[in-house]
Order: structure tokens, then sequence, then C-alpha cells
């Protein structure tokens, strides 16, 4: 007996050292697609992280800081920026890392993201000068060359290699290949419910300490696995059992359990803060027309939301600014009917905009409680002012498909989607990509289009006067509130929650899971 217990002791100590330290994770969504050029799905965004690697980050301060970049210089006149990569950078193929990778990834990026898109505006040429080396040549000065390369959130201009990188930027790619501190493991990857990352051993981090997304990338643990597990009460029971270490998402109504558990570490580890869109298509009717999009501003009401959704004031506040409360930019200007509900109004709008009683299709993403709890309330207001609601259920992955496609809403498309946006996202014009106005061709899903909001987009991308370019901010708001690209329904502050066991949790807008060990 002694023997055989001695032999299951080896087993288990083989066992935990063939798979390592493990961190499992449950993630916020279940992940299903891969490229994060093609969606700007959080979810996407956070599995990028894990295996791609970015030429510049954005540090706790928001300022621009080299990454696989080793050195730049810029010209005197402003116009060139050369880059030369850090040496040794390998793909996960085991084949070097090139500039002409690089350059073929800000390409695809530029085609995709607003931020991208407007540098691609005042780019010359984007050019491999050797291995490591490649020149970006602007056509005028523009100061957020850095910012924008180094881009914190989605969609992020991650690096790949130049084979992926010509993928048509409307294409999703086939290989999730990176530089970055993980590898993806494909053959174990189990959609709907488990998604598995190893330690990349080829992986060089910077020296610096890690801050935000900067910083040096070290691995402390050898695998993370992202558990999906929709119900919140079970990924709650997971957490306290142990079974799992980090939960990203947890809904606030079971926060008061978890700070009182004596192993779970409840904290705000987002400083900037969330915030709601309703997002209208502006395609088809009735929403093509201003007026019905007017309508929805007069309609929501973000206490309601707020209280729905997040519940405890003290994770949230009423916010009538397009670029966050609490940042230099921040203006209630325009803000009356979204502050002021007048279902009255409302219904008087929708009438004026021609709406005949067609059903408007409201995508439900029931795997994600904040934002079915949105448009649950979404809905009943709607009703109020006399709109047919179709409410369609639905898993958030799917959603993010669908919300791509630009068919009518009765053959397949959509009328409106909730969804959210960190600080970093929508704290200036042209990070912004919700406020848009590109149109078919360059908007985010929901296709804005007026010249107006992309003229004075591309006045405070060039303006470097603070107090020029607030005065943009102010007059950008005004049209924005005419147009109502989406609709924010608050802003809020919500939690992680993880076991004390965890060490090196990084405050960040987005979840990192480098820099974390694990203390038994």
């Amino acid at each position: 007996m002694r023997r055989i217990a001695w032999v299951a002791a080896l087993l288990v100590v083989w066992a935990a050292g063939a798979w390592g330290v493990t961190l499992r994770v449950i993630p916020h969504a279940d992940l299903k697609n891969l490229d994060p050029i093609w969606t700007t799905a959080y979810i996407t965004r956070n599995h990028g992280y894990m295996i791609y690697d970015t030429l510049f980050a954005l540090d706790a301060n928001l300022q621009p800081q080299p990454q696989m970049v080793e050195s730049w210089e810029v010209s005197d006149d402003g116009l060139t920026y050369t880059f030369r990569l850090r040496p040794g950078l390998k793909w996960h193929d085991g084949t070097p890392v090139r500039a002409a990778d690089c350059v073929a990834s800000i390409k695809r990026w530029g085609k995709r993201d607003g931020m991208g898109q407007k540098l691609m505006d005042f780019t010359a040429a984007l050019e491999v000068v050797d291995e490591r080396t490649f020149v970006l040549r602007l056509k005028e000065p523009y100061g957020l060359v850095l910012h924008s390369l180094g881009k914190i959130s989605s969609n992020v201009p991650f690096m790949m290699p130049e084979r992926l990188a010509q993928t048509d930027a409307f294409t999703q790619i086939t290989e999730p290949i990176g530089s970055g501190p993980f590898i993806f493991k494909k053959d174990e990857w189990v959609p709907g419910h488990k998604v598995v990352y190893v330690r990349n051993p080829a992986y060089v981090p910077r020296p610096e300490p890690p801050s935000f997304a900067a910083g040096g990338k070290r691995v402390y643990v050898d695998r993370v696995e992202w558990l999906y597990i929709p119900d919140p009460a079970t990924a709650q029971a997971a957490l306290t059992a142990g079974e799992v270490d980090y939960y990203e998402r947890p809904p606030v109504d079971l926060l008061p359990l978890m700070e009182k558990h004596p192993d779970i570490e409840v904290a705000i580890i987002d400083p900037l803060g969330t915030q709601g869109w309703l997002r209208p298509n502006h395609l088809h009717p009735p929403f093509n027309h201003k007026k019905a999009r007017q309508a929805l501003l007069w309609m929501v009401k973000q206490e309601d939301y707020m209280r729905a959704i997040i519940g405890d004031p003290k994770y949230w506040r009423v916010c009538g600014a397009y670029f966050m409360c609490g940042t230099p930019l921040e203006t209630d200007v325009g803000a009356e009917p979204l502050l002021q509900q007048d279902l009255e109004k409302a219904r008087q709008l929708m009438q004026e905009a021609g709406y005949d009683g067609r059903p408007i299709i409201i995508m439900d993403p029931t795997d994600i409680p904040i934002l079915h709890g949105a448009t649950l309330v979404t809905a009943r207001l709607l009703r109020k002012i006399g709109v047919n609601v179709q409410v369609q259920a639905m898993d958030w992955s799917t959603l993010t498909s669908r919300r791509a496609e630009k068919k009518p809403p009765e053959e397949g498309g959509w009328h409106i989607f909730h969804t959210w946006a960190t600080g970093a996202d929508v704290a200036s014009p042209v990070a912004n990509i919700g406020i848009s106005g590109g149109c078919e061709e360059r908007a985010w899903f929901g296709w804005p289009c007026d010249e107006r909001i992309e003229k004075l987009r591309d006045q405070w991308a060039r303006t470097t006067d603070p107090q020029k370019q607030k005065e943009l901010v102010i007059e950008l708001q005004r049209v924005l509130y005419d147009v109502v690209p989406y609709v924010n329904y608050g802003q809020w502050f919500l939690p992680t929650a993880y076991r004390k066991t965890l060490r090196g949790v990084i405050v960040s807008p987005v979840p990192f899971f480098w820099n974390i060990r694990k203390v038994e």
C-alpha cells in the first residue's frame, strides 16, 4: 500500500511538473474570432495581447513607450520617422521578425482602425530600409504618430508576419502567429469552453518595469487557461472554491459576497472607467434618419440603465460627455436631450422620422449580463414610445460577427446593439472609433456618415494647442449630438475579482496576464 501511495504521489508531482504553473481565468466573453484587426471585440483584443506584440505601448501616464522598437528618429521637419527593431525578435514559428512584417501589419491595421486610418491619411510612404529598419514619411507634420502606433485598445496595432498581414483587412487571418509572450494552443481551443496559451520560451521582455501595456512582459506561469463560464453563480463558486484564479467581470450583485471572502481580492484595475454605447444602424430605416436617432437621446435615462446593469451607485455616474467624464476633454455641451428624458418628445421624433411600425431588431447578447440588461431596458423604453420591438437572443461572439452585416434588418441585418468602450478607447476624437463619420468605407459597425465630424476630427489631430483642442471638442460634440453616432447610456467602474494567491496584477484598462505570479 505504501508503494502504491508513493507511486501515486510521484505521478502527481510528475503531472505538476509537466503542466507547470497554470493560471485559470474566467473571461468576460467566449473567444470565437481570432483576428484583432478584423474585429474590435475586447475578448479578441485580449487574445491579441496574449500572442502578439506592438511597436510602441502606452504607459500609466498614457504616454507611448518603445516595445518592439529599439530606437527611432524624427527628422527636423517632423516628416520622417525612422524605426529600428530590437534584435532577436522571433515569430512563434521560429522565423525572425522583419521590418517588412511591421510595414505590412501597419498598413492592414490602418485600413480598419479609426486612429490608424487618420495616420494613413497623413502618411505619404511606409518603406522598408533593411531587415530591422523601416521609415514612415508624412505628408505634413502629425503629432499622434507614436500614440497611434502605441494605441492600447481596439483595434490595437499588433504586429504579424508579412504573409498574414497581407490578408485583406476585411477578411480574418487563418493562422494566429505572433511574437508575444504567450503561444496560442489552437489544438486545445474549444469554442464555448476553453482557450489555452503557453509561455513563449523565446520571448525576451524589455528591461523596464511593467506599466499599463508598456515595459517588460515577464511571464511567471507556464500556462493560461481561459474558462468560459457564462452563469455568474457558477463562475463565482469556481472562484471561491479555488478552481479558477481570476474573474474578469463579476456581476455587481455578487461583489458583496466576494468582498467578504478571505481568499478573494476585489479591485478596480481599470482607472479610466467604461462608457456604454447604444449603437443604431445608420444604413437602414428608421435610424438612417437623424430624427429617429435623436429620439433615442430623449428616450434614454442613464440612471435607469445604471441601476439595472450596475446597481450600486458607487460604481457608476451620469455623464453627457462623448469623451468621458473626468478627462481633460469632458464637456456637457449639447447633452441636454440625453440628460433630460422626455418620452413624448422621443415618440414625436420617431413619427417625424417616418417610422412605419416595422419591427426594430435589437441583438441581445444573453451571455454578458451588462449588455443583456441594457438591451432589456432599451426594449422597454422603445415600447413606451410606440416602437414595435423584436429582441433576438444570441451570444456575444455571434453578435460581433453579425454586427458586420450590412443587409437590411429583415434580411439578416440589425437595427440596434449595445456594447461598451473603455476610457482608453474614447478619450479623444481620434481614438474614439464610435464617433467616426467615415461612412460605409471607414466608419465602425453602424456606419455613420458625416463630413462635419471627419473635418473636426482632422482639425483636432493637427492641433497641438490644448486650448484649441478643447474648443474643437466642444464644436465636435455639438455636431455629435446632432448626428448621434451612438447614445451614451452611462459611465461605470467595474471591479475584477481574483484569488489572493496572485501577485503582480497590472492596473490597466486591459487585463494583462504577464507579471502575475501564483503564490500557494
